[in-house]
């Protein structure tokens, strides 16, 4: 049996596929918790990965209108949407660094490039412009994503002065890229 991959947003109405979508889930004790690897027991309420979607659902109820029944959310349910996103990304970087996916530092971030081994580069938000457009220059088509600053990038990964990330293409590297960008989708819209 096909298991059904698409969902209504509370907020949007729109019907999505689920990996568009955050999953919420209200637990035994009424909290309403997020629910992004859709595994916890329960109905799904689903909003889009919209930081403006999710601050809808939560101004005008949306979450406790679609269910019928009283729920606690927590005052800063959004933010703390916001950090588990933004968490989960740096947690699947530091899984590709242990599964031997991923290099660090200028150098070897280049010359991977150059080996054409690189599925996408991750770029600290206070990296120095000419090196980002010295990398940027060597291979036009590889995707740069600038969303962590570089402490973050150096608590994820155990390192010190975390700049330059490349993530190697391997069977992990979809799955790293996935999460790294529904953090970055989130914010956007």
């Amino acid at each position: 049996m096909q298991q059904d991959t698409t969902r209504k947003c509370i907020a949007s109405g729109e019907i999505k596929e689920t990996d568009a979508l955050l999953r919420f889930v209200k637990t035994p004790d009424s909290r309403l918790v997020p629910d992004f690897n859709k595994k916890l027991e329960g109905r799904g309420l689903y909003v889009s990965n919209s930081k403006t979607l999710l601050k809808k659902a939560l101004e005008k109820n949306l979450f406790i209108k679609s269910i019928h029944l009283f729920l606690k959310i927590p005052e800063n349910f959004e933010q703390e949407v916001e950090h588990l996103l933004y968490q989960k990304g740096l947690d699947w970087l530091n899984l590709a660094r242990k599964a031997g996916a991923l290099v660090t530092g200028f150098e070897k971030v280049k010359a991977n490039i150059v080996k054409h081994k690189v599925a996408f580069v991750v770029e600290a938000t206070n990296a120095a412009e000419d090196s980002s457009q010295k990398l940027e220059a060597l291979h036009q088509n590889l995707e740069m994503l600038k969303i962590y600053n570089t402490d973050d990038l150096d608590k994820a990964l155990n390192k010190e002065n975390t700049v330059f990330v490349a993530v190697l293409k391997s069977d992990i590297a979809p799955k790293v890229y996935e999460n790294i960008k529904k953090y970055q989708t989130f914010m956007e819209n």
